[in-house]
């Protein structure tokens, strides 16, 4: 499990440098937005702690829920967007939380809110990519959980398996 909390953060991170995610200068500006979703009973993702301090230390704005927040997240999620104070918006959730990211990026689609990158990992479940999400990076580790692409999704879509992958395997 360390070795994929390390991997998550290293991908994540990569991922957020990658597509030109940083601090926006000004509060004028709608600000980057990371959601991160906790899985069960909010005491099985404490590393979720860690990522968003290192996000954070990015110059990212980094936020940590409960996987069953997510609808209500993504309500306020959406205003904000709407009203020009949040976006580009990122999703990374584990285990239930993981499973949120997809339910939570196609309730946003519905809303017309773009999802630049999704980041589920150990998800209990398999789904499809919906068309609004820009980037998906999905790590599992369990041989199931895995991410296809759905109507109209154009964007990047990586299945990593942190187990059997050589990334995975760099890590140990």
């Amino acid at each position: 499990m360390k070795r994929m909390r390390r991997f998550a953060v290293v991908g994540v991170l990569s991922l957020l440098t990658m597509i030109g995610f940083a601090a926006r200068p000004s509060m004028a500006q709608p600000r980057a937005h990371v959601y991160l979703l906790r899985g069960l009973m909010n005491i099985f993702s404490l590393g979720m702690d860690t990522l968003a301090q290192k996000i954070q230390r990015h110059g990212i704005y980094a936020t940590i829920h409960n996987y069953a927040e997510w609808q209500t997240l993504a309500d306020q999620a959406a205003a904000a967007y709407h009203a020009d104070k949040e976006g580009p918006i990122i999703i990374v959730g584990h285990s239930l939380g993981a499973d949120a990211v997809m339910e939570m990026s196609a309730y946003l689609g519905r809303k017309g809110v773009p999802v630049a990158l999704a980041v589920p990992f150990d998800a209990r479940g398999s789904y499809a990519t919906p068309s609004n999400v820009g980037h998906l990076l999905n790590l599992t580790h369990a041989g199931y959980g895995y991410m296809s692409r759905g109507a109209g999704f154009h964007g990047p879509l990586s299945n990593v398996d942190v187990i059997y992958s050589p990334m995975g395997s760099m890590l140990s």
